[in-house]
């Protein structure tokens, strides 16, 4: 995953900026204030201008860059963060630095919402967490980088602020080249446009292989917003192993699924309660049971990380590989049609209909869509063409692609699998019931052996030949499925092209959807309750702090003036923040980003209520300011380590492709109306009711955020973005039952 994770690297400089800019003006409004004589107003307006155009451009960040792309936006905002360097620079009073800010946080407001968003869509699932810490460290990098630069600075007979600030255009040059240059546009934005040559191409880039058909399925089926979604469960075998069994009522249960590999295929028999995840979405957990508030969102996605047994050796060498990529067993297959955009100029002669019973290469352009003839078509009636409407054959294998490229090569991520079924049959009104399905599947529990019962599981050594896999499944209608077609009664599943629902996004009555209103609620929610959770308000307390304890009293003895002391201090202080990210960014993937929260923030309490006590008893000069920073410092590492990096990754995560620009941007708007709030507030604060009780407040809030993540956050570790908004659907309607029941 070289590429992705360069692209994610490159795209996080824009973060690195931001932290750079955060520094510098707050280093160089020391000499501003003295050269241009700034009443107390005025200055704080110097340093929050940039806050107040991150938050404006944010109101139209989104929708613009699910119109746009996602890479002119992050190309817009180096350009702002050029300009603006180069314009302070020059600034000859406080108007045009004013000006010059307002340009900075246009730039600071792009990069802090799209840059999450662009590394989640261009990330594999397996590393995702890890790479979207990414923005956090590189963010906190830049400020210990700024903080070090202005030391230096402050440390000449007649530091320019000018400089300080303007230096910021050479690293933003640097930004727009490799943006310019390198980065790709983000594959799910270009299915999302109907562009398919070009998503494929940027994925083979990122992933580097050639076979990524399985992967464009699933951004094509990622396409869908809401939906009826049902979760189903499978004991699920190959195409053969079933074949034998004489029972007419096993036979009828029986399912044909169809996977993105050429003529390979697997028989699955319905069955219940088997599966944890089932069993979670009919009954909820012992969890849930014992905690009414918890949402059931929360179990269904916990239900899919539950360990199970590692006993599935022969089998995942045989049925499944690994089960990241059970389709690499499949022979090599080379398709030289692309179904792309251009492929419209060829309507009428590229989705022609099947009525010639040729399967010539113009029959259908389409990487995704294999032709496997098998004794079903000879039997099928012709269809009529449908323009640029494609009309797939049933019993073809779906969604084919090349295999061999190694695990995973298959598997979109998270042990999770994308196929299809058709299983149309007549019910007893004579009217057909069934049809083509989209599913997730994922495997659960151990392998099985047929020998004695299908459903019975061993969890023992078994022999390939009778081998089974327990699988869960959300079962729903293809992104691409048409019901305007079902009256033309064609041949098959018939699918429009991506590009004929290109027009329709992104489209605001999407946000009334059960599953985009329940992940809005959680996306603004913790975005709101970590701007409240104190981070403001220590950064403000810390040079203070560890004045108390000394450390200016050991510089100045150095010869290090007051403010040049006051800038090593917070460099100090950043450095503290880059081993914790470090640490987070190898645990986002393995322990996930729920328990990261649910670990940190008790830690965050502690040490806010500890900094409470500090400040209303009375314990000596020297034991108060030890014991402060210490709880100043473990509050840094700890929120660098969850609750800093975690709600951009989550909100980037949780939300459907053809409205996540829109719903990002409504969470960042939220979270810099807070900023807002807590920063002019915090003054306020301080001489109302005091250090105690500002880190009584923050404790609190704290208190609520594990509450609030503890009912409400979900596991996504590992899981595939279009997995993730699949669960959001199903828990939306399952807590709507539960309400009204």
């Amino acid at each position: 995953m070289k590429g992705a994770a360069l692209v994610a690297i490159a795209a996080s400089i824009g973060n690195l900026l931001q932290g750079w800019d955060n520094a510098t003006i707050a280093g160089a409004v020391v000499y501003i204030k003295k050269e241009l004589n700034l009443e107390t107003t005025v200055e704080g307006l110097v340093v929050a201008m940039s806050l107040i155009g991150a938050t404006l451009i944010t109101t139209c960040s989104g929708p613009i860059s699910d119109w746009l792309g996602r890479r002119p936006m992050l190309i817009m905002s180096s350009v702002f963060y050029f300009v603006s360097g180069l314009v302070m620079l020059w600034s000859p009073n406080v108007y045009v630095l004013l000006v010059a800010r307002l340009l900075d946080g246009f730039g600071v407001g792009l990069a802090v919402t799209l840059v999450p968003v662009y590394i989640s869509e261009t990330a594999p699932a397996d590393i995702r967490g890890l790479l979207n810490t990414l923005p956090q460290f590189t963010g906190s990098a830049g400020m210990f980088l700024a903080y070090c630069m202005i030391f230096g600075m402050s440390l000449m007979t007649s530091p320019s602020w000018r400089f300080m600030l303007g230096i910021l255009s050479i690293p933003s040059l640097i930004y727009f080249a490799l943006a310019v240059l390198y980065l790709p546009e983000s594959p799910r934005w270009l299915v999302s446009k109907g562009r398919m040559l070009e998503a494929k191409q940027v994925l083979q880039m990122l992933r580097g292989r050639e076979d990524v058909s399985g992967e464009m399925a699933l951004l094509v089926e990622g396409l869908a917003i809401g939906g009826e979604t049902s979760i189903e469960e499978y004991i699920i075998g190959p195409a053969g192993e079933f074949e034998d069994d004489q029972d007419p009522t096993t036979k009828k249960d029986q399912i044909k699924l169809y996977g993105p590999e050429e003529g390979l295929s697997w028989l699955a028999k319905p069955v219940t309660g088997q599966s944890s995840l089932g069993l979670v979405s009919r009954q909820g957990t012992m969890v849930n049971q014992s905690v009414p508030l918890m949402d059931p969102l929360v179990t269904l996605f916990g239900s899919v990380h539950e360990k199970f047994p590692e006993t599935t050796g022969s089998m995942r060498s045989t049925l499944f590989p690994n089960f990241g990529s059970m389709f690499s067993t499949a022979e090599p297959h080379i398709q030289n049609e692309q179904w792309d955009e251009e492929s419209l100029q060829r309507e009428g002669e590229g989705y022609a209909s099947e009525a010639g019973g040729a399967d010539s290469d113009d029959n259908l352009h389409s990487p995704l869509i294999s032709r496997q003839t098998t004794s079903l078509e000879k039997d099928m009636v012709p269809a009529p063409s449908h323009g640029s409407i494609l009309s797939m054959r049933r019993g073809s294998s779906i969604m084919q692609g090349n295999s061999g490229e190694g695990v995973g090569a298959m598997g979109i991520g998270g042990g999770w699998q994308l196929a299809w079924k058709w299983s149309e049959r007549e019910g007893e009104d004579g009217k057909k019931e069934g049809g083509f399905k989209r599913i997730y599947l994922h495997q659960e529990g151990v392998p099985g052996s047929r020998r004695g019962s299908l459903v019975s599981l061993t969890g023992g050594d078994v022999h390939a030949e009778g081998e089974f896999i327990q699988a869960a499944a959300l079962v729903s209608q293809p992104a691409l499925y048409s019901k305007e077609l079902i009256d033309q009664h064609p041949v098959g599943p018939a699918m429009v092209h991506p590009s004929e629902t290109a027009s329709k996004a992104p489209i605001w009555a999407a946000l009334r959807d059960p599953g985009v209103k329940r992940a809005l609620i959680v996306g603004i929610g913790i975005q709101m309750l970590q701007q409240f959770s104190g981070i403001n308000g220590v950064m403000y307390y810390t040079p203070q702090i560890l004045e108390e304890a000394g450390v200016e009293v050991l510089l100045s003895d150095l010869g290090i003036g007051t403010e040049s002391a006051s800038f090593l201090i917070s460099a100090f202080t950043t450095l503290l923040m880059l081993p914790s990210i470090a640490i987070a960014m190898r645990l986002m993937d393995v322990s996930g980003r729920r328990t990261l929260l649910l670990t940190t923030l008790p830690v965050l309490i502690l040490s806010l209520v500890v900094l409470v006590l500090a400040n209303v008893l009375n314990m000596g000069t020297v034991p108060h300011a030890v014991i402060s920073t210490i709880c100043v410092v473990l509050y840094f590492c700890c929120f660098v380590m969850g609750y800093g990096p975690i709600p951009n990754i989550l909100c980037s995560e949780i939300f459907p492709t053809r409205v996540r620009g829109l719903c990002i941007a409504i969470c960042a708007l939220v979270y810099w109306i807070c900023d807002i709030i807590v920063t002019y507030t915090l003054p306020v604060m301080l001489t109302s009711i005091g250090l105690a009780g500002i880190f009584g407040i923050y404790a609190i809030v704290c208190v609520i955020s594990w509450i609030f993540v503890f009912l409400k956050v979900p596991e996504t570790k590992g899981m595939p973005l279009e997995v993730i908004t699949e669960f959001f659907s199903v828990g939306a309607r399952q807590a709507a039952v539960d309400k009204n029941e």
